[in-house]
């Protein structure tokens, strides 16, 4: 318990922390996927089982580089700043609350357990043994996003809010399931390709080894 606690603190850090030059290029990174996020969203597809939309994938990078403390704002931020921007009706807040959740997700299992991906001895290797960990926490990640955000939570939110007849939700069940089955098949090649790569790349920026970011 002590572990999980102290992953908000040091997700905390990656923006207050004492570390000013790493603070700030982690706040404007955090800001331009926030940024990425909106473009992304407005890019989204409607398609006849559903909508393409790949607007998670820089929440989930946010969550990997500066945990679930971040991730919880990041996702608040997306969700008020989508309504913002592509206003539809009127602002449910219970929908910001979901954001805000997700970002939790990909933040309590993505963060620090990246230490060792980026790694003199593992540099340039993106798809070695470490990169392959990684991929399996994206995995995890992304199936408790499906399972608990959109099947959980967001028909929870849907029903509330009357976009789906209470009369009707075994089929509408039914009928996410399958949507959501599709867009993991796309969504999981692009989580693990992407997010190696947001990696070696923040870590370049940073320049800072791994091994003084040890896995809680």
């Amino acid at each position: 318990m002590k572990g999980f606690f102290n992953l908000f603190r040091l997700s905390a850090k990656e923006i207050f922390g004492e570390k000013k030059r790493t603070t700030i290029i982690n706040l404007v990174l955090c800001s331009m996927l926030i940024a990425l996020s909106m473009v992304v969203e407005a890019l989204s597809i409607d398609m006849p089982f559903g909508k393409i939309n790949f607007a998670f994938i820089p929440l989930a990078a946010i969550g990997m580089l500066f945990g679930p403390a971040v991730g919880i704002a990041a996702g608040g931020i997306c969700d008020v700043l989508g309504f913002l921007v592509h206003p539809s009706g009127a602002f449910l807040p219970l929908y910001t609350l979901i954001g805000m959740f997700q970002g939790m997700i990909y933040g309590l299992v993505l963060y620090r357990r990246w230490g060792d991906v980026y790694s003199e001895e593992t540099s340039g290797r993106l798809f070695g043994l470490k990169v392959t960990q990684l991929g399996l926490r994206i995995v995890v990640a992304r199936l408790l996003d499906v399972l608990i955000v959109n099947m959980i939570f967001n028909t929870i939110a849907n029903i509330h809010y009357g976009f789906i007849p209470y009369k009707s939700i075994s089929v509408i069940i039914a009928t996410r399931l399958g949507k959501n089955l599709l867009e993991l098949a796309a969504d999981l090649p692009l989580l693990l390709v992407v997010l190696p790569f947001v990696l070696v790349l923040y870590s370049k920026t940073v320049n800072e080894k791994t091994s003084e970011n040890p896995s809680v």
